[in-house]
């Protein structure tokens, strides 16, 4: 017999109901209104409830995002009921298509990082060939990998960077209930082989403009020689810890760098220390010069 269990979301408006396993292959499904639940009886039956606004299948749970006219402690613990009883009585989620794409082989494995509301995904493709920072569902014009992960209610930031993804959640969640999950539909959605980016966007956005090369070739002597070491020294190394730090500019007259820190350098607690005694003390030695500072513009 299944059971459901009720959890909420950042989202007032929206309520997870998480199953046991797995209930829709790893796929997404997003129904907003019932002419759309054509493949899913579960869906359909939901939007007889007054108050359904938005099904969203994904993963273990079912979402249901309400109308105003009622509040969820009202109504949530019925609608768990409801979903439980349609199950165990035989009752069928999703209609899975028959029609089945080719797969193509893809593994992503996780690794942690110096940020405890980071994880990095690592793919064993090639994912991007510019890094790109979204911090919200409306900046993934770019990429439908990002906005498909911004559906999920606990994340907070998407960083892609060559061949991984670094997610910043919101403390609402702990990574050990949804890792899993990620893994799996990050896996499942480059096998169905899905883009990741579209390279053409990508470097229209204005981050991407200072990682070109006539951007590169307008710079001062000084601001190159920068660059040139944040990428050999400095980038390896916390590329491996899932973030990338990036060259936002560099003032002659007060000896100030400034830097744009990325993924799971964003935030991270020990940022600061790692730009003051690292990354300053590595600018002042190779450029010779002790007046130099070291700041992130979002640190």
């Amino acid at each position: 017999m299944e059971t459901i269990t009720i959890r909420a979301t950042q989202n007032a408006a929206i309520v997870k109901f998480e199953f046991s396993d797995f209930i829709a292959n790893n796929n997404n499904y997003e129904y907003k209104n019932i002419d759309e639940t054509a493949n899913s009886p579960l869906a359909k039956k939901l939007f007889y409830l007054p108050f359904v606004k938005t099904v969203y299948i994904s993963g273990n749970f079912v979402a249901i995002e309400k109308y105003s006219i009622v509040e969820w402690a009202d109504v949530q613990d019925e609608v768990a009921t409801q979903i439980a009883d349609f199950v165990n009585t035989g009752g069928e989620i999703v209609k899975e298509s028959a029609e089945v794409k080719k797969k193509l082989p893809a593994t992503v494995y996780v690794e942690t990082t110096p940020n405890p509301a980071v994880l990095k995904f690592v793919a064993n493709k090639r994912l991007t060939k510019t890094s790109a920072e979204f911090k919200n569902i409306d900046e993934t014009a770019a990429s439908k990998l990002a906005r498909e992960l911004f559906k999920f209610p606990f994340v907070k930031e998407v960083f892609m960077d060559e061949n991984y993804i670094s997610i910043t959640k919101y403390a609402m969640t702990e990574w050990d209930e949804v890792t899993p999950e990620v893994r799996s539909f990050i896996k499942v959605y480059l096998e169905n082989g899905n883009e990741v980016i579209d390279e053409s966007l990508i470097q229209k956005m204005p981050q991407a403009e200072k990682q070109q090369e006539a951007y590169f070739d307008a710079l001062d002597v000084t601001s190159q020689q920068i660059i040139n070491i944040l990428e050999e020294y400095v980038k390896p190394a916390v590329q491996a810890d899932g973030g990338n730090i990036a060259f936002e500019s560099y003032d002659e007259a007060d000896k100030r760098v400034k830097v744009l820190l990325q993924g799971a350098c964003s935030g991270c607690p020990s940022s600061t220390f790692t730009l003051k005694s690292g990354i300053e003390n590595m600018l002042k030695d190779m450029l010779n010069d002790n007046e130099i500072k070291v700041e992130a513009i979002n640190a």
